[in-house]
């Protein structure tokens, strides 16, 4: 039953929901929202460079998820007797999140055009160790605060250090 007496239309009794478009206007504040959450969120790379060793620096994706973070406490010692060792959760951070090893500005690789990491077996047998962290890390950077100074400035690039504004929905924002 419709009422046709208006300028506008007034259905009444109708039993299915409106049917949505699948297409998105970009100027519709819905496809712009779909737009906004479509788009893939990734950290931008960071270097650190390591104080000992002028001209050596790490190559750094600070992407780190909360399970991560999670595994390497835990792989640290944190539910055992003697809790967490800081320095090998700081070492899991810089071993897990490093893409590269760079010198001089220059990316290291090896034979093969793979990049250099804590894992490869360069960088091991270069430090005279076996296992990617926490030995290889500890002998790379030779002073163990700088590890954990490392591992804060990869966590604060990851965004665990970030602070969120809250936005007070009745004050108008200078846009409207």
């Amino acid at each position: 039953m419709s009422d046709t007496s208006n300028e506008f239309t007034v259905v009444t009794n109708v039993d299915t929901p409106p049917v949505m478009s699948s297409s998105f206007d970009s100027e519709n504040v819905l496809g712009k929202l779909k737009t906004a959450i479509q788009k893939k969120i990734e950290r931008p790379m960071v270097e650190i460079n390591i104080p000992e060793r002028p001209g050596v620096s790490l190559r750094i994706s600070p992407n780190i998820t909360q399970n991560q973070i999670r595994a390497w406490r835990k792989n640290s010692g944190e539910d055992t007797k003697n809790g967490m060792d800081t320095v090998k959760f700081a070492c899991a951070v810089v071993a897990h999140t490093t893409v590269a090893i760079l010198i001089e500005g220059e990316v290291a690789q090896n034979d093969s055009g793979y990049d250099l990491t804590f894992a490869s077996p360069e960088i091991l047998k270069m430090t005279n160790t076996t296992r990617p962290y926490p030995d290889c890390v500890k002998a790379f950077f030779g002073i163990e605060p700088h590890i954990e100074a490392a591992a804060v400035a990869i966590m604060e690039a990851a965004g665990y250090g970030d602070t969120v504004d809250a936005v007070d929905p009745t004050m108008k924002s200078s846009t409207n």
